[in-house]
């Protein structure tokens, strides 16, 4: 992954959204290749249980700015310390449909063993950049969304995971920004709003 091209990029801003977050794209120096760390979302969780996401959450009072919210969350759902986070550059603002602007900081951190807490966390998944490069391993769709009209929708599969929604669009900006990967022109399907997801 080229990290320098984030400093080359430009992120768009949400200003006016209900609530903000802000999550850690954690990048792990494997030795043979570079991965991307993701958390699997608990199922007993109010909000995407069960759904793949990168560190992160919704920003508290006692936060200074969003950095410190993705910090913070890391922290308390992988243990990954503060001192462990190098900041390489953000991405663009994402808007959910929990009504959230999530911004996502593209870091580097350290080969290691991340401890999940399972009040948030199922399990972690380190994740190959070959392999989330492979196009074998993506598909999209399109479908009419209730808030945003007409959506295209991301999905990853490796290593029995899916990386889809919120994360699959943050994951889509990261690897176009750092990798040789392209997001296909066309889409693979066109399905129904109500249509059941591939996830």
């Amino acid at each position: 992954m080229d990290l320098a091209a984030l400093a080359r990029h430009s992120p768009q801003s949400v200003d006016d959204a209900e609530r903000e977050a802000a999550v850690i794209a954690p990048v792990v120096d494997c030795g043979d290749g570079d991965a991307l760390l993701f958390t699997k979302r608990a199922d007993h969780l109010g909000q995407h249980p069960g759904q793949m996401s990168f560190p992160g959450g919704g920003r508290e009072p006692s936060d200074a700015d969003l950095t410190a919210t993705a910090c913070r969350e890391a922290d308390e759902e992988i243990g990954l310390r503060a001192d462990e986070i190098d900041i390489v550059g953000r991405l663009d603002d994402i808007p959910t449909v929990s009504e959230y602007a999530v911004r996502p900081f593209v870091s580097r951190v350290p080969d290691r063993t991340y401890v999940p807490d399972e009040r948030e966390v199922a399990e972690i998944a380190v994740l190959d950049v070959a392999a989330l490069t492979d196009y074998s391993n993506y598909e999209s769709e399109r479908r009419d969304h209730p808030h945003y009209g007409e959506v295209r929708l991301h999905f990853f599969h490796v290593d029995g995971y899916t990386v889809w929604g919120a994360t699959g669009r943050m994951l889509v900006q990261l690897l176009e920004l750092t990798t040789d990967w392209e997001m296909p022109p066309e889409v693979d399907r066109v399905v129904d709003p109500d249509a059941d997801y591939p996830a």
